[in-house]
């Protein structure tokens, strides 16, 4: 998925619509601070997740870090891939390391999230 079209959390989770599926992954950002990624435990398809949820677990060398969901919605499908390759996740984080697809989104929540830009204005500002 192209970075620049997708929204982002102040936790580096990012989405981005696909098909009437909400694809949500960590960013690239998240990934490097979490170092070599060792294990994904992602959610069950099917369950349903509140905005802000933890809904999955990323485990690296360094640390052991929640995924939440950036907006509400029923877990459609799941990245199996990671189970077996968690490296994905610092390969590719916005293609073949993506978490799960989320449907039954509300657009309106959508809105309320970082773009692009406003996502690397808050990490500078992070870093600063």
């Amino acid at each position: 998925m192209d970075p620049n079209q997708l929204r982002y959390t102040r936790d580096h989770e990012w989405i981005g619509g696909q098909d009437g599926l909400h694809v949500v992954g960590i960013t690239d950002h998240a990934q490097s601070a979490l170092g070599d990624i060792t294990f994904v435990e992602l959610p069950e398809a099917g369950t349903e997740a509140a905005k802000n949820e933890e809904v999955a677990v990323v485990e690296s060398v360094k640390a052991a870090s929640d995924v939440y969901a950036p907006v509400a919605g029923r877990v459609a499908e799941i990245n199996t891939a990671l189970e077996d390759k968690p490296e994905l996740v610092n390969q590719d984080p916005y293609g073949e390391g993506w978490f799960f697809k989320l449907e039954n989104v509300d657009p309106a929540e959508l809105n309320t999230m970082m773009d692009a830009a406003a996502y690397a204005v808050f990490l500078a500002e992070s870093a600063g």
